[in-house]
């Protein structure tokens, strides 16, 4: 594990897996940090070399205050893929990862194998994100812990779990969150994603009332060329819900 210098924040990486294996980097949502991929790692570990990365703001990536671009955290994988010394890779990447990824694709294309975007979408609310962010910056994230924990979990997810991400929630940086809240807020990707040129898996969560098929998944479906999708029974952090399901998802496409 390392931190990587960038400007306005340092970000914390993690390799893990093999070192010859194929790359893979793992990205987290937003209000998470790397151990969203916790319950993945036994499955992905012997097969991939295995980057995790910690978006600014969260997890122990510090980051300054401010908005965030989605060009920007894109960036930050980019440099810190680099110092892993990932020449090539793919990327699995959940809600806000999903959409750094697709980012990182378009603008990096020649460094993106496969790319598999997971409970995520190119077409966010931009007033609702807005109205987040100023309450989060105001009221701390006690304010939209609820919010965001609804949207996150499903019933069927277990109590310790549920107990561990709103704890995380709470005890995060607002700051962090309203920056990565504002690069969703103002993302482009809609129109661009017809220029994705690697492989895509589409992942959707049939519980998922976040970023759910209807409306999010099959906008990208319908626009990334060549797009397959998988659906899972989990709701937005699938890592959590359904990790085995996922695990095999990720490896039968990026191993085929």
């Amino acid at each position: 594990m390392a931190f990587y210098q960038r400007p306005g924040a340092n970000i914390y990486w993690k390799r893990d897996g093999r070192d010859e294996a194929q790359a893979l980097v793992l990205l987290n949502s937003i209000g998470t940090d790397m151990d969203l991929w916790d319950g993945l790692l036994p499955h992905l570990r012997d097969r991939f070399a295995l980057l995790r990365i910690d978006a600014r703001g969260h997890g122990a990536s510090v980051a300054e205050p401010g908005d965030f671009a989605l060009a920007m955290l894109a960036d930050d994988v980019l440099a810190v893929a680099n110092a892993a010394g990932f020449d090539s890779f793919s990327i699995a990447g959940v809600s806000l990862g999903g959409m750094i990824g697709m980012e990182l694709a378009l603008r990096a294309p020649g460094r993106i194998e496969k790319l598999l975007p997971i409970c995520t979408s190119a077409t966010m609310d931009s007033a609702s994100w807005n109205d987040r962010i100023t309450k989060v910056r105001g009221e701390g994230m006690a304010a939209i812990a609820d919010l965001a924990m609804g949207r996150f979990l499903s019933d069927a997810a277990a109590p310790a779990i549920y107990e561990a991400v709103r704890r995380q929630l709470l005890t995060m940086d607002a700051e962090g969150y309203a920056g990565c809240g504002a690069a969703i807020r103002d993302m482009n990707l809609a129109d661009r994603i017809a220029g994705l040129a690697c492989p895509t898996l589409v992942v959707t969560g049939t519980r998922d009332t976040s970023t759910p098929l209807e409306g999010h998944g099959e906008h990208l479906l319908a626009r990334i060329p060549g797009a397959m999708h998988v659906a899972l029974h989990a709701a937005h952090l699938a890592p959590l819900e359904a990790p085995e399901a996922l695990a095999g998802a990720i490896t039968s496409f990026l191993e085929s």
